[in-house]
């Protein structure tokens, strides 16, 4: 048994340790999104007025949108007319903490 874990742990550990460094989805919000979105996701930034970004609290707004497609967006950003509207974030999140920024992004509705 003492073998067996001597060969698993190795193993495991970096799962541990990647589990242990997510920034929760308020603080990822904050870091990197915030600055178009809004902290209250409202995009009255100067950057989401330029964008025209959607307010995130708005219940009609949030009812057009797809998990799965805000989902998409965060992980290989938003381009349109060939113009990047939003990074990639696929290099700073892991799928686990998009979804729980999608999750924070649905707890934004008014």
């Amino acid at each position: 048994m003492k073998i067996k874990l001597r060969l698993l742990l190795p193993l495991a550990l970096p799962l541990f340790v990647s589990a242990a460094q997510a920034a929760p989805a308020k603080e990822n919000w904050e870091n990197s999104c915030a600055s178009c979105h809004g902290e209250d996701g409202k995009a009255q930034t100067r950057q989401g007025k330029k964008l025209k970004i959607r307010d995130y609290t708005d219940a009609a707004v949030q009812a057009k949108m797809k998990d799965d497609e805000m989902l998409k967006a965060i992980l290989d950003g938003v381009t349109e007319g060939g113009k990047e509207r939003m990074k990639s974030f696929k290099d700073e999140f892991s799928e686990a903490e998009a979804k729980d920024l999608v999750a924070f992004v649905r707890s934004l509705k008014a």
